[in-house]
């Protein structure tokens, strides 16, 4: 698993390395200024807390596991319409862009 991080003191610490180490995490890391590499992840997770998760309660792990599964899953990837998608559901718009590229 990649975690994508800046370069804040916190994520270049040598804490920081071990534990995703021991954990067989992989750092990402933008570069020095570069604000927009985290805006896709940012603007998702935004809408995921917004959507979803905000004034909830998980009893355990696995009841948000599955609930956040069910939401980028069920929903997400293919219902919720995006903008940049043109206004489709982002499985709807792969699809159309996989027949398009066959069309050629």
């Amino acid at each position: 698993m990649l975690i994508h991080s800046d370069q804040g003191s916190q994520f270049t610490g040598y804490e920081w390395s071990d534990f995703l180490t021991e954990h067989n995490l992989k750092a990402s890391m933008s570069r020095r200024g570069n604000c927009h590499d985290n805006a896709v992840a940012e603007s998702f997770f935004q809408l995921l807390k917004r959507e979803r998760v905000k004034r909830k309660i998980y009893v355990t792990r696995e009841h948000a596991r599955s609930d956040i599964f069910d939401y980028i899953e069920m929903f997400y990837n293919s219902r919720r319409k995006h903008g940049e998608a043109n206004n489709m559901p982002p499985l709807a718009y792969e699809k159309l862009e996989e027949f398009k590229q066959r069309s050629v």
